[in-house]
């Protein structure tokens, strides 16, 4: 997977992290270390299939998208038919179909899974509740993302220490994020 990486004027599209890192280097406005090297690894590995803006300013980010594209003419040609699409209404519903599609899409392994939901929590002073976001990561066996998402949840909600009102974002929300580890992560441990 390619990245499309953008900064107002500038922009390029990059196969490996090396072109992303030049890239950003070239821009005098960012500042470019381990940590900001680390989340574009991270957004690149991921599953998230929406955009990813890195801050670099008070309002200013740099744009990172997925793509299949292998140059920025093809991108930008791409780009250009998404947005005839979106004009005439088709676009969209072939975006929440394919998500849909990739998340009940028969993967049989070991999941990485991240959640951020919001869990009710009692205040002591007050004795009041209020919600709080929570971040809840597991390893877990599955047979799908959904089947990911689903296990996750269901654990969350089995918990005595977890409130029934807590709230569960949607699987294809960006509060949901997976990651494919390994078919036989058990087998491969012992190696």
């Amino acid at each position: 997977m390619n990245l499309y990486v953008r900064y107002f004027e500038h922009d390029t599209l990059a196969t490996n992290m090396e072109e992303v890192v030049a890239f950003l280097e070239s821009l005098k406005e960012v500042k470019v270390d381990d940590s900001v090297i680390n989340k574009i690894i991270s957004f690149q590995n991921s599953s998230n299939l929406y955009p990813y803006r890195l801050k670099v300013g008070y309002t200013n980010y740099v744009l990172f998208l997925k793509t299949e594209a292998n140059t920025l003419e093809e991108f930008k040609e791409l780009e250009r038919i998404r947005n005839q699409q979106k004009a005439d209404g088709t676009y969209i519903a072939e975006k929440k179909k394919s998500v849909l599609d990739k998340l009940n899409e028969p993967l049989e392994g070991w999941y990485e899974a991240t959640l951020l939901f919001k869990r009710v929590i009692l205040i002591p002073e007050t004795n009041k509740f209020q919600y709080r976001d929570t971040r809840f990561r597991a390893k877990l066996k599955a047979s799908s993302p959904m089947d990911c998402y689903n296990r996750v949840v269901n654990h969350l909600r089995n918990r005595q220490d977890v409130d029934s009102r807590s709230q569960f974002p949607s699987a294809k929300s960006n509060n949901f994020i997976y990651q494919f580890l390994d078919e036989n992560q058990e087998e491969n441990s012992d190696n």
